[in-house]
């Protein structure tokens, strides 16, 4: 893609871009809706990107004083933003809601960006669930630092992607999404603890077994209230528990507590505590190449995100379903819904030398029963953001 983002910029600019950056999208394999409760998840980058690529402003470019102006793959438009600090966020949220949160908080942090010409071009699938926001903050964050000449603390920059998309894309995320862009490994998931934000890097190397993401293709129309009252939901539970969040509770705690609590705080806590022990367990089953186990353990997320966070839907149920028919014997560990909810991705722990009949077996029976085209690829585990190139000239 750093070719053809390039090519594009020469075609739209006509001269070669001086900075050019990249992050990835993510898949999480499990720990779902924990991070924001301060628990853990195990996300691991896919190979997948946004890339960046960018140029000063030169007066041929039309561009005002502090204004940079993107264009990008996705719709093939073209967005004008402001480099300077003070910003303020605005009701709506236009696609450069996360470009321009990204430059206005670089720019109070010590990290302003020039006046620039960019294309960013991306293989990361929009609404699927795989964090394309959180690689677009990545990236601008990255191109922040390769305009400025200086590295921002990773940690630092991963909170600062995130208060991005709560200020000016007014979504309340967790820091796993902006955790794994910025800081992942090659051949590594990583288990984070949502609290301290200290991540360990966990070896996913063995090649025999795959990671299959299956894009259901469908993202249900929502009130866009869904993630912000299960997020409450969980809040008020911690609250009646007596706990900073739900990461301190236990299910004695919550049982003891019931009745306290209405139907749904209860439910919503529950998928939250029995989360963080599954996604704990899951990173040192991968630790142990116990697939058996970590596939058991992703269905059993799966069920709890069903009955009682209750963000799946018929399509990604479906999905899971078809994957534990096959089983074990038939190439497929475990599978899972991924992402917020309601729609977007499942992903499935597979034998790799099952792959290409496990993609045509989705991809047939998905459509069967739905009638929808699913978007199938496989990842291994990917690298982090990066600068591609940065020349002095």
């Amino acid at each position: 893609m750093k070719a053809q983002a390039i090519s594009q910029f020469v075609k739209l600019y006509g001269r070669e871009p001086k900075w050019i950056v990249s992050a990835p999208g993510r898949v999480n394999i499990i720990g779902e809706h924990t991070d924001y409760n301060d628990g853990f998840v195990f996300p691991m980058a896919i190979e997948r990107r946004t890339v960046i690529a960018a140029a000063p402003a030169e007066p041929s470019d039309g561009l005002g004083e502090n204004e940079a102006k993107i264009w990008t793959s996705a719709g093939e438009q073209t967005g004008v933003v402001s480099v300077a600090p003070g910003v303020a966020p605005t009701a709506d949220v236009p696609w450069t809601a996360y470009i321009q949160g990204t430059l206005t908080l670089c720019a109070e942090a010590g990290f302003p960006a020039q006046p620039f010409v960019a294309v960013m071009i991306s293989d990361v699938p929009l609404g699927g669930g795989l964090s394309s926001s959180a690689a677009l903050e990545v990236s601008v964050a990255t191109l922040c630092e390769a305009i400025s000449g200086k590295t921002m603390d990773p940690v630092k920059k991963c909170l600062l992607c995130q208060k991005a998309e709560h200020e000016f894309a007014h979504m309340p995320c967790g820091i796993m999404d902006q955790f794994i862009s910025n800081l992942g490994q090659p051949d590594h998931a990583m288990l984070l603890d949502c609290r301290s934000c200290v991540p360990e890097m966990v070896p996913l190397t063995d090649p025999a077994v795959s990671i299959l993401i299956i894009n259901s293709n469908v993202k249900h129309a929502l009130t866009g209230s869904e993630y912000p009252e299960r997020r409450a939901a969980c809040e008020q539970a911690a609250q009646i528990l007596g706990v900073k969040a739900l990461r301190d509770a236990t299910m004695d705690m919550l049982n003891a507590a019931k009745d306290k609590l209405t139907e749904t705080q209860y439910i919503r806590a529950r998928h939250v505590i029995t989360e963080d022990d599954r996604t704990v367990e899951a990173a040192a089953a991968c630790k142990a190449n116990d697939w058996v186990k970590m596939g058991e353990l992703m269905y059993q997320s799966h069920a709890s995100m069903r009955d009682d966070f209750q963000i799946t839907c018929s399509e990604l149920d479906t999905l899971v379903d078809l994957a534990a028919a096959k089983g074990v014997d038939g190439g497929v560990y475990g599978a899972r819904m991924t992402g917020g909810g309601f729609g977007g991705c499942a992903v499935a722990l597979v034998k790799t030398d099952a792959v290409e009949d496990l993609m045509a077996y989705f991809a047939k029976e998905y459509e069967a029963k739905t009638g929808i085209k699913p978007f199938i690829f496989v990842s291994r585990p990917g690298n982090g953001s990066a600068i591609e190139s940065c020349s002095n000239g």
